[in-house]
């Protein structure tokens, strides 16, 4: 989850411009995605509906069609470009352009929710969750990833040394986001994070790759116009200490979620007070049972 306040539109924007190189740059990205998918492998699964959740260009929804080939398959983005990369690679999949935060789904409808690195663009972890949780069956399963707090800290270094304004989103600690998958109603959550750092000859092709695959400031106070290159300079300078014999990491804190959609009428909590949710089918067979 980001800290960050950011423009949806903006994020929206951004992606929509990398989608025809995003698969070139985003090394990153599908080495994370590789990780967590080898994860749905440590859970007997065997789900009827799949929702692959901030999908990108499809490569998830590819791997998850041969994990689950009698599933039925949802790519979701709110992106429309990089929803027709998922189309141009996979046909199988239903694809759905939405809003993350207002799932245009039944409740209960789905028994896996699958999502890499879509989560940390979320500033409304309480809308997030709550709508992963209402379209998830009860024991389905939520995996994901997100990032860390301490991801890309030598770039927001560097930049917090050219001026005060927002560059590089801060993203919550894994820590509070398993207390907002509880806070949302899930069971068991299992959080961990792990530290992968790249490496670059230099800071600009650094920053072009963050462009290339949609990651660009998006931060809804942030400096508006072209960047000066005075100010790029500055960033270059102070990314200086961090290189270590001719190259420039830029670490990424990994987080990785799994959590279970609670049983049939587990109480949530909500801003009213706590509901207890039941569809009529499970009514009537426990009034059959009695």
């Amino acid at each position: 989850m980001t800290l960050t306040e950011l423009d949806p539109a903006a994020v929206a924007r951004a992606f929509d411009r990398a989608a025809p190189s995003y698969d070139a740059n985003a090394v990153l990205q599908q080495e994370v995605e590789s990780r967590l998918l080898e994860r749905v492998d440590y859970f007997e699964l065997a789900p009827d509906r799949v929702l692959d959740l901030g999908c990108g260009t499809g490569r998830g929804s590819r791997e998850l069609a041969g994990r689950f080939p009698g599933a039925h398959r949802v790519a979701l983005d709110r992106s429309p470009a990089m929803l027709a990369r998922t189309l141009q690679r996979d046909v199988a999949p239903q694809a759905v352009c939405a809003d993350m935060h207002r799932l245009p789904f039944a409740a209960r409808r789905f028994d896996l929710v699958f999502s890499s690195l879509a989560v940390q663009w979320s500033a409304r972890e309480p809308d997030l969750f709550g709508e992963v949780r209402r379209v998830l069956r009860p024991g389905g399963l939520f995996l994901f990833t997100s990032f860390g707090p301490d991801t890309l800290h030598e770039l927001r270094a560097a930049w917090s040394a050219a001026d005060e304004r927002p560059h590089v989103n801060r993203f919550a600690d894994m820590h509070d986001i398993g207390d907002a998958l509880v806070s949302a109603g899930f069971r068991d959550p299992v959080m961990d994070m792990e530290m992968l750092v790249l490496e670059y000859r230099d800071v600009l092709t650094l920053m072009r790759e963050l462009k290339a695959i949609g990651a660009t400031n998006a931060a809804a106070d942030r400096p508006r116009g072209l960047t000066g290159r005075g100010r790029i300079r500055r960033v270059v300078r102070a990314y200086e200490p961090f290189c270590r014999e001719g190259r420039y990491p830029a670490s990424y804190e990994v987080v990785y979620g799994a959590a279970f959609a609670p049983p049939e009428g587990q109480p949530v909590r909500t801003p009213h007070g706590e509901e207890a949710t039941f569809s009529i089918d499970s009514l009537r067979k426990g009034k059959h049972r009695s």
